[in-house]
C-alpha cells in the first residue's frame, strides 16, 4: 500500500444487532480524530442506552504515528476490547472507534464466548461501514502577484491541485492541498516561477 494512503469512515455505521445466548450486543463504528471526539461518541451511547451494563470499545486513531486504546468496560480482562482492536486491524483501519455495547441475557458465555462474541460484532458492524481510501494530504499557502496567476493556474490544472482557499486583493493568495506523494515534484514545479512564495500551513 503506498504510504500516503489510509482506510478509514466518513460517516457513522448504522446500528448493527448481534445475539448470543440471550445477551444482545448492539454495534457501532464512528469516525474519530482525537480523545475528545470517543468521549463525545461514548457519552451519546450512554445516554442512547442507559440500561446496558457494558460499553466495551476501542480505536485507532493517526496515520503515521498510530494512537490506540481498548477498553473491556467491567468484562474480564482482554475479553472485549482486544477481540474489538483486532478487527480494526484487520480491516486495516484508523481514525475509528468501535464500540459494542452489551444487555446481559442471563447466561454467562465464558471468556470464550464473549471473545467471539465482540469480535462478531465488531465485524458486522464494519461490514455495515462505509469504508473509504483516503490520502494524506499537505497544505500550502502561494502568494504573488497578478502578473503570475495564468503560470500558476496552469500548473494547478495540470497536476489536478486543489485549491482550498483563495484571496484577491493586493496580491494573490492561495491555500491548496497536495498529495503527500506528489509534494516534492510540485513543488520544484513552483519554485521556477520568480516571485512565488510558498509556505506550509501547519
Amino acid at each position: 500500500m503506498l504510504e500516503d494512503i489510509y482506510r478509514t469512515i466518513e460517516t457513522p455505521s448504522r446500528e448493527t444487532l448481534f445475539k448470543e445466548k440471550a445477551s444482545k450486543f448492539f454495534g457501532y463504528a464512528f469516525p474519530v480524530l482525537s480523545e475528545d471526539d470517543v468521549k463525545m461518541k461514548l457519552e451519546y451511547l450512554k445516554k442512547k442506552h442507559p440500561s446496558a451494563r457494558h460499553f466495551c470499545y476501542a480505536y485507532q486513531l493517526g496515520i503515521k504515528e498510530i494512537r490506540f486504546r481498548v477498553n473491556d468496560d467491567g468484562e474480564p480482562n482482554n475479553s472485549a476490547g482486544l477481540p474489538i482492536y483486532g478487527q480494526i486491524q484487520s480491516f486495516e483501519l484508523t481514525n475509528i472507534l468501535i464500540v459494542s455495547v452489551r444487555y446481559f441475557g442471563g447466561t454467562k458465555l465464558g471468556i470464550s464466548g464473549l471473545i467471539s462474541a465482540y469480535k462478531t460484532s465488531a465485524k458486522i458492524t464494519l461490514e455495515a461501514s462505509v469504508i473509504l481510501e483516503k490520502t494524506v494530504k499537505i497544505y500550502f499557502k502561494l502568494t504573488f502577484n497578478y502578473d503570475l496567476m495564468n503560470s500558476v493556474m496552469r500548473i494547478v490544472k495540470e497536476n489536478n491541485i486543489e485549491i482550498i482557499h483563495q484571496k484577491l486583493e493586493m496580491y494573490c493568495e492561495y491555500e491548496i492541498s497536495i498529495r503527500k506523494n506528489d509534494v516534492d515534484a510540485i513543488l520544484n514545479i513552483f519554485k521556477n516561477l520568480y516571485q512565488l512564495k510558498i509556505t506550509p500551513i501547519k
